[in-house]
């Protein structure tokens, strides 16, 4: 078992500058979990704790039972891929390999029975007699995954190794990272500021703000419910449509528009209003007025950027519908979000 517990662990630098505060996490075996937030937010640090690269200020981490607080990095049983690679430049790929196997006094046999799992895995097999110069970016990644595969440790950390990738390469790497998990169902750790990877990677994501845990859910949890204006803004490519409006005993007033809502929260007075740009989609009926600012092709989907009273409003519409400067968007109440003006909390629907 290599289940991992983060339990009230927080950083303090000097000044009471807290870069991680009383993080939460239980992390079962095998599971992929990814830490996901803008840069500063402590996801790093969080992830160099666990490592052992950071002490741990307040709280604990166990791995596979066992409080690590104490341990170096060597003793908690755990491999990290760096976004620089950090390997060995003088060495061939396949002595990089094998290099931590050879620390720990492996036998030799043994060794090469690892390596070359991890190389056939990894399709680095022709690549072996190769030093890191030699290799492409996507090869030296994967030979700094091969090197973490080949020590079979309880848990995997990734420390945003695909951020030195070109886009193209990033997604094809997701999918190796991907599939690579959940063959050898090694408890992963992910660090990544991409909400796109975050997405497409995670069994959950912990979305960090602050040194503080926002909301952790599955993608999908956290894609359809954000818990707060932050995670509704950061999580989504276009981002949520965060508009400010006012509530009225079930009527939602933004702008010149208003439009009753039977779930809407109980509370009246002033709330943001949130909508997925893909949840806009343009009706000859009622609903939500807007003129037409300008458009985005972006050849599958076209964003249409609109104002409605003072606010700014992108719709994801199919590149088949026709637009005017004037449009009307049909909105559905399940599809409608609401927080708290002050605090951006999501607030609860009636």
């Amino acid at each position: 078992m290599s289940a991992i517990e983060i339990s009230k662990v927080s950083k303090i630098y000097s000044g009471d500058q807290r870069a991680v505060d009383s993080v939460d996490i239980a992390i079962a075996d095998g599971e992929f979990i990814v830490l996901v937030g803008p840069s500063g937010c402590g996801k790093s640090t969080l992830l160099r704790m666990v490592a052992g690269l950071e002490t741990i200020t307040e709280g604990e981490v166990k791995i596979a039972g066992n409080v690590v607080n104490r341990m170096d990095p060597a003793e908690r049983d755990i491999a990290m891929v760096f976004q620089n690679y950090a390997l060995y430049p003088h060495m061939t790929v396949y002595n990089n390999l094998a290099y931590g196997l050879k620390n720990c006094g492996t036998p030799k046999a043994e060794i090469a029975e690892r390596v070359a799992e991890a190389a056939r895995m990894l399709e680095l097999e022709p690549y072996l007699e190769r030093k890191p110069r030699a290799l492409s970016g996507g090869q030296r990644q994967r030979v700094a995954m091969g090197r973490a595969i080949v020590r079979k440790p309880a848990a995997f950390l990734f420390d945003e190794p695909l951020s030195n990738l070109d886009a193209k390469l990033r997604v094809s790497m997701r999918g190796e990272i991907k599939h690579l998990q959940k063959r050898l169902g090694t408890t992963s750790i992910y660090v990544t500021h991409d909400q796109l990877e975050a997405m497409t990677l995670a069994d959950r994501l912990v979305v960090l703000n602050g040194g503080r845990i926002e909301q952790i859910g599955t993608p999908l949890d956290v894609y359809h419910k954000p818990a707060s204006t932050f995670v509704a803004n950061f999580i989504g490519s276009p981002a949520m449509n965060l508009v400010e409006g006012k509530l009225t005993q079930g009527q939602l007033t933004i702008g010149d528009n208003r439009m009753q809502f039977s779930s809407a929260p109980p509370a009246d007075g002033p709330v943001t209003v949130g909508i997925r740009p893909e949840d806009l989609q343009p009706t000859a009926g009622a609903g939500l007025k807007a003129r037409l600012d300008y458009v985005e092709e972006l050849g599958a989907t076209r964003l249409a950027h609109c104002l409605t009273g003072g606010e700014r409003l992108t719709a994801a519409l199919s590149p088949e519908i026709p637009l005017a400067d004037e449009l009307t968007f049909a909105v559905l109440p399940e599809k409608v979000h609401f927080y708290d003006h002050a605090t951006g909390k999501r607030l609860s629907t009636a």
